[in-house]
């Protein structure tokens, strides 16, 4: 078989590598790839954007399955042309991807359908949100409704920040059209939890639940990343939560998008708060989550391209989905000073017969030499009989990888560690 990747992240790689493991395929292609993949996929400079050309190459190389992986080429309808031509994707169709692509369109779908969530107002008048927030509950959350690479959430914990947040995203436009209408939502607490789950519209089988650590420093101190470790499976999500998750949360999307005529296949995350008054949806994401892909991937034991084909063609009630018992630990190394200002193209050593992966994304070849290329760089994964022994896996790994100014996190895992001790 002949498959081509969308994307060009860590998140990317870990799925490049788990397809690699199907003996019917004979090539992956990645559009546009990175340094990383291409020493696994062959890489095209195409980017996840170009929609028409990717169409192109994939009718030109006779892909026989395309994968999907980021949000904007979903958003755009890259599966709809892809299907267009006569090619199956795994990966959701425009109308459904809008899950993701309008955090307005999904609050209000949580609000018509009973689907437990933070209270909120929507505004497409910047005078007018201003006006709420000289009055409202503080600390507040304020959302761009479009994309915005995963920065488009401010929590503000004073009544100015919440001010300096509306007029950034709605008059300063930093953003663009994405900021045209803003979703303002009551201030959650309690444990984040991550869950991916497969879907074929019908059935929906979740994913090891993870945790996701997003700021730049120790002890979430810092500025907001797009995720500088995770682990898996998350201490928080018991058996017990996990029930009401699938009775509350995740069957009922999947009805609801449904009943909209807006079919969801491919993956679909769940961004939870486990609340004192049980768990609500942060926010969905219409694919793989990264970091946290390249912690559940490598705990699935069955076929992943296998799995995606039944979400693809309505047959995932027939597939065996199973996970390691397992953990797994993912140490993001970065460039120094990301996600402000850091310098690249620095040459990368890995280490060679060594175990665990190690996920590449900010990173290109140069003369056949993998230099840094991105803010986070790449990430080392270690699986493991405990968390423990996935932590400190990951952390070797991650350590016998070099490059100038590299950056990591110490505390990955620390909190669930913690955690677990006081679920006991």
């Amino acid at each position: 078989m002949n498959i081509l990747v969308v994307g060009s992240g860590g998140r990317e790689h870990a799925i490049v590598k788990k397809i690699k493991e199907n003996k019917d395929v004979k090539n992956i292609y990645a559009l546009p790839g990175n340094g990383g993949i291409a020493l696994d996929a062959t890489c095209v400079n195409i980017g996840a954007k170009e929609i028409d050309k990717i169409v192109e190459f994939a009718l030109e190389n006779k892909i026989d399955y395309a994968i999907v992986a980021p949000d904007d080429p979903l958003v755009l309808g890259c599966v709809d042309a892809l299907n267009k031509v006569g090619i199956d994707c795994f990966g959701p169709n425009k109308d459904a991807a809008i899950i993701e692509g309008s955090k307005v369109f999904s609050k209000n779908l949580m609000k018509k359908y009973g689907i437990p969530t933070a209270s909120y107002n929507v505004f497409n008048d910047a005078s007018k949100a201003l006006e709420f927030v000289k009055t409202c509950d503080i600390p507040i959350v304020i959302k761009a409704d479009g994309l915005a690479l995963g920065k488009g959430v401010i929590i503000a914990t004073e009544r100015e920040q919440a001010v300096e947040a509306i007029n950034s995203i709605m008059l300063d436009k930093i953003f663009g059209n994405s900021g045209n209408e803003i979703v303002i939502e009551e201030y959650l607490e309690g444990p984040e939890v991550s869950v991916l789950a497969f879907t074929d519209g019908k059935t929906l089988v979740p994913m090891v639940s993870s945790m996701d650590h997003k700021r730049i420093g120790d002890y979430d101190t810092g500025l907001n990343t797009g995720g500088m470790g995770t682990i898996a499976p998350n201490p928080y999500y018991t058996e017990e939560v996990a029930k009401k998750c699938m009775e509350t949360i995740f069957i009922p999307t999947i009805n609801a998008m449904n009943s909209e005529n807006r079919t969801f296949k491919g993956c679909l995350y769940f961004g939870l708060m486990l609340t004192k008054n049980g768990p609500k949806v942060i926010e969905y994401n219409c694919r793989f989550g990264d970091p946290e892909t390249q912690v559940v991937l490598p705990l699935l034991k069955t076929d992943l391209l296998e799995v995606m084909k039944a979400t693809t063609y309505g047959t995932l009630d027939k597939c065996n989905v199973e996970f390691n018992n397992g953990s797994a630990c993912c140490v993001i190394l970065a460039s120094n000073g990301y996600p402000q200002k850091y310098e690249t193209g620095y040459e990368i050593t890995l280490p060679t017969g060594v175990d665990g992966q190690v996920y590449v994304a900010g990173a290109k070849l140069d003369g056949g030499v993998l230099k840094t290329s991105g803010g986070r760089v790449l990430g080392a994964t270690a699986i493991g009989a405990t968390l423990e022994d996935a932590i400190k896996g990951a952390y070797e790994l991650a350590n016998k990888i070099e490059f100038k100014n590299k950056y990591s996190r110490t505390d990955i895992g620390q909190k669930a560690l913690k955690a677990k001790e006081l679920i006991k």
